[in-house]
């Protein structure tokens, strides 16, 4: 269901090979489960981030024994959503996905502060992630 392969907006990214319904769950962020001051650590001069923050004290690092979507990419128009809950984060899909779609998600409040340059290509870019 799930493929990992060359993104026309960073890197590697994540994309389907089968539709998805609007609301689907579509799996969950998995890696190492680590305190927040260590994730800021990591995070700090980083080429790779794929860390996720799911609670006040706690952030999943996916770099470390991650699944597919540490390959999320960013997008400022994205198709997929986040839900963190319970020390999760889970996928949905925002709207109806076609298969062979890349699926990305509006980071929001990331590691990179607003000073990493978004490469999403979307008409409503904000320019920085």
């Amino acid at each position: 269901m799930l493929i990992t392969r060359k993104s026309s907006i960073q890197g590697k990214g994540l994309f389907t090979d089968s539709p998805l319904r609007a609301r689907q769950k579509i799996g969950e962020f998995s890696g190492e489960r680590i305190s927040i001051r260590e994730a800021r650590k990591r995070a700090k001069g980083a080429k790779r981030i794929a860390i996720v923050e799911v609670s006040d004290t706690v952030a999943l690092d996916g770099t470390r024994r991650g699944g597919p979507f540490s390959f999320i990419n960013h997008s400022c128009n994205s198709n997929v959503f986040i839900r963190i809950a319970y020390g999760r984060a889970e996928f949905y899909a925002k709207k109806k996905i076609k298969a062979g779609d890349e699926l990305t998600c509006d980071y929001v409040d990331s590691h990179h502060d607003g000073t990493l340059p978004c490469r999403c290509g979307s008409i409503k870019c904000r320019k920085f992630i």
